[in-house]
């Protein structure tokens, strides 16, 4: 057997933790989280006779209930906790009662460790949202269940705490469950249960209380016995099998091994690569413990293949008849976690599954998918926002309401590697989603090959008369004698062909540029250095079309000339037909332009000569590793 091939378990977490379920609580500040979950250690008998003696000692020290134990102390580990009375961190523990094992995750309520408390909710089964019975719903509470149901949380538990502190009052009660209820109505929770208790004295935690004689439901350890894991969810979806890594330990093997994310496969069964399409038949279900025939969501496995067929860590393996889109573009949700705001210009990884590709964001309006107003309010840490992502490369695509383990995603800053967002996978936004990329063609890579160098777009933009189109005809002239194959691209030889249907609006214009940047991203991916020389006034625009370009090589040369300068060249009479009012919208004069933020590289036409230009835009792509 091929011991090397196997992967470290195939165990299911069901059989080896008796229906382990993760679940989290949150709430806002003082809604009485940590001491929920301490007094629940204690009331199943989790807490040693030595801890409870720290934990007697330590209540005298840092408690808040008098001579009473102080039950938050049993998970409030930070001593700035303790010493605040809150909790920043995310504290795990793990109990059991009769039915089952639990990981419990304490989450904070302070609105700037918002992001703490999306960790727990990452993976979770079930959230217990805490209300103070005195204060009702309120922001945080919000807040909170937005982010719970951001994360595929479809269990929820709504339990008014402090009900000591009115008195068991059951109209109290029903009216924090009726406003609750009308406001989680859209979260697509699909099982809402709201207990009454009182987490200080352990009112309904494990035994229903005489302070609420009314109440008849179940306890809070009934309801979390009664919950489903998200194990038993998955196995009903469709087969997902995100490949993590290719087994070859020698030339006679060759298996991919990961973990099932969701279904069944079965030896024998025809399974499609995602995305490129390509189809296979499982051959072996190889385990630690010997060759299976089946294998089910949770369970670790390798998968050996009849068929010689290409497939990458990140491929989504999946049967044909219920398959993922391959996509490019598609919308999200993001709950954005990095101190910095996001950067609609940068580049950020998104991760999906165990796939990692380039991927840019656009914020869009809350109830379109149109891309957000220009003065629209940053992305910052701690909001939710509706955002597009154009990626990379296709990826296998779920939509997070379909399969939340294939559907939702990170990003990863690409400097610091730190994790700045999470978010859930809405809709797709290619018109063809469903048309999968074809088996076997040439890619770019293989034609860069062939050519002896690769390709990229340099996109020159700047004024009328700055000098871009020049420039771009002496780089070219100098590209074209050492051998590069290239191709010159700018408004006239565009707008006299493939644009000539265009006039000179705005929504025009901004068409003519879009339909530039396609034309420039083809050339590219041909292996072709694709010079672009258009005015391009807006930075929405320019963005937009690097954006497209993703990992593939494009450097911005901003050709840097006062209008001065540019009226004085004039060398297609625009300034002059201007100046006499024939033309009342032409950019620098009576239409504006929006110089580069950051370009790549900018050129001071007015100073330097167009042999020097070109010399620097020449280096760019030397160093850059294109020629």
């Amino acid at each position: 057997m091929d011991g090397a091939a196997f992967p470290l378990s195939s165990q299911r977490p069901a059989e080896t933790s008796r229906g382990l379920l993760r679940f989290l609580t949150c709430g806002s500040v003082d809604d009485g989280k940590s001491t929920l979950i301490g007094r629940l250690l204690f009331e199943t008998g989790q807490v040693r006779d030595d801890h409870l003696t720290t934990l007697e000692r330590e209540s005298a020290r840092f408690g808040t209930t008098g001579e009473a134990p102080d039950y938050a102390l049993l998970l409030d580990g930070l001593e700035a906790e303790r010493e605040q009375g809150i909790t920043i961190d995310v504290a795990y523990r793990y109990f059991s009662s009769a039915a089952r094992s639990f990981i419990v995750a304490d989450t904070p309520g302070h609105a700037q460790y918002t992001r703490n408390m999306a960790t727990g909710a990452s993976t979770s089964d079930l959230a217990v949202i805490l209300v103070d019975a005195t204060r009702g719903i309120t922001d945080q509470t919000e807040r909170h269940s937005r982010i719970v149901s951001l994360f595929g949380i479809r269990q929820v538990v709504l339990a008014v705490n402090k009900m000591d502190r009115v008195e068991g009052s059951q109209a109290r009660f029903e009216a924090i469950e009726t406003a609750y209820r009308a406001f989680a109505e859209d979260l697509g929770f699909q099982s809402l249960t709201v207990i009454p208790l009182s987490a200080r004295h352990g009112d309904n935690l494990t035994i229903l209380s005489p302070l609420t004689p009314w109440y008849t439901g179940p306890t809070l350890l009934e309801a979390l016995d009664q919950a489903r894991t998200d194990v038993d969810l998955a196995v009903e979806r469709p087969f997902r099998f995100p490949v993590q890594y290719v087994n070859r330990p020698d030339a006679s093997f060759r298996g991919y091994a990961g973990t099932v994310a969701s279904g069944r496969v079965r030896t024998g069964d025809r399974i499609v690569v995602g995305p490129s399409g390509q189809s296979a038949t499982v051959a072996r279900i190889v385990t630690w413990d010997g060759d299976q025939p089946s294998a089910r969501a949770g369970d670790a496995v390798t998968l050996v293949l009849a068929e010689a067929v290409d497939v990458s860590r990140g491929d989504v393996l999946s049967h044909p008849r219920d398959r993922p889109a391959s996509v490019e573009r598609f919308v999200g949700r993001l709950l954005w976690m990095d101190e910095t705001p996001l950067d609609p210009a940068r580049s950020y990884l998104l991760r999906l599954g165990t796939r990692t590709v380039p991927a840019r964001v656009t914020v869009l309006d809350s109830a379109s998918d149109a891309p957000a107003p220009p003065d629209a309010e940053p992305l910052v840490m701690n909001t939710i926002a509706r955002c597009a992502l154009t990626l990379a490369s296709p990826v296998a695509f779920d939509a997070f309401v379909d399969d939340p383990l294939t559907g939702g995603f990170i990003l990863i800053d690409r400097e610091s590697h730190a994790t700045v967002a999470a978010g859930t996978a809405l809709h797709a936004l290619d018109q063809a989603a469903n048309i999968h990329v074809a088996a076997g063609g040439v890619d770019r890579r293989q034609r860069e090959r062939l050519n002896g160098h690769g390709g990229a777009a340099v996109w020159f933009t700047g004024l009328s008369g700055s000098g871009k189109s020049t420039i771009a005809a002496e780089v070219e002239r100098r590209l074209h004698a050492r051998g590069v194959r290239t191709v010159l691209l700018d408004g006239d030889n565009l707008r006299h062909g493939l644009n000539r249907d265009l006039g000179f609006s705005d929504a025009d214009r901004d068409e003519n540029v879009r339909r530039a940047g396609e034309v420039a991203r083809l050339f590219v991916d041909a292996g072709v250095v694709a010079l672009c020389a258009f005015i391009s006034p807006r930075q929405a625009q320019r963005d937009a079309v690097r954006a497209r370009f993703d990992e593939r090589p494009f450097m911005e040369v901003f050709v840097d000339a006062p209008v001065a300068l540019c009226r004085a060249r004039d060398p297609k009479g625009l300034y002059a037909k201007a100046g006499e009012g024939a033309i009342t919208d032409l950019t620098g004069v009576g239409a504006p332009y929006e110089a580069p933020a950051s370009p790549d590289i900018t050129l001071s036409t007015g100073t330097d000569t167009v042999e020097h230009s070109a010399a620097q835009v020449i280096a760019r792509l030397e160093a850059a590793g294109v020629i």
